[in-house]
């Protein structure tokens, strides 16, 4: 991005503090104008699209997800490698309310394109070593585990977030094979529940 001018500089960081007050489903550029004291010429000249508005607030917590992916992948012991980044993706989409949406978005920047290509890689790589590995269930799709990790997120926002590491325990547990537990194919496999 070209160095903006200093006052230009000024709106953009009062549009982006107006934006991290509201919940990602309640941006509208219009109000942020009016919230930020900005006109609304201005909002659209640093983001034309609320997408645009998503991906600046959530750029850093990508960069971040990168780092810890690439951290992950570079871990030796690959089930250790996968529960670190389902844990890490599931915090950081927490913490980065729209960093789902830029995930899954085909309206980003060519950079945050090439951060979340590199991210998806990286995990689907973490994701096949720990397969390999026998740490995790073997017929899980990235597909499956990436709802998985995208259902974590809407469960928490659904409550208090009090019992945010709780969760992630739940879908790391069900995702991962315990230490010396049979491989089998969990969709041949009928659960049983205590009486």
């Amino acid at each position: 991005m070209p160095t903006l001018r200093a006052d230009a500089a000024r709106s953009r960081a009062r549009i982006l503090d107006a934006a991290r007050r509201r919940p990602i489903t309640e941006l509208r550029l219009n109000d942020l104008a009016r919230e930020a004291g900005v006109g609304v010429a201005t909002v659209y000249r640093h983001f034309p699209t609320v997408t645009a508005l998503v991906e600046a607030l959530t750029l850093g917590a990508l960069e971040q997800l990168v780092d810890e992916a690439r951290a992950a992948a570079a871990e030796p012991d690959p089930a250790r490698a996968f529960t670190r980044l389902v844990r890490e993706t599931a915090t950081r989409q927490l913490e980065h309310q729209g960093l789902q949406a830029v995930l899954r978005s085909d309206e980003i920047s060519s950079a945050a394109r090439g951060l979340r290509d590199e991210l998806l890689d990286l995990a689907q790589t973490t994701l096949t070593n720990a397969i390999a590995a026998g740490a995790v269930r073997p017929h899980l799709s990235f597909d499956q585990v990436q709802r998985l990790v995208c259902g974590v997120e809407h469960a928490v926002r659904l409550g208090d977030g009090s019992d945010r590491d709780q969760l992630i325990d739940v879908v790391v547990s069900g995702l991962t094979l315990a230490s010396g537990q049979k491989r089998r194919d969990s969709a041949s496999s009928t659960p049983r529940i205590a009486s």
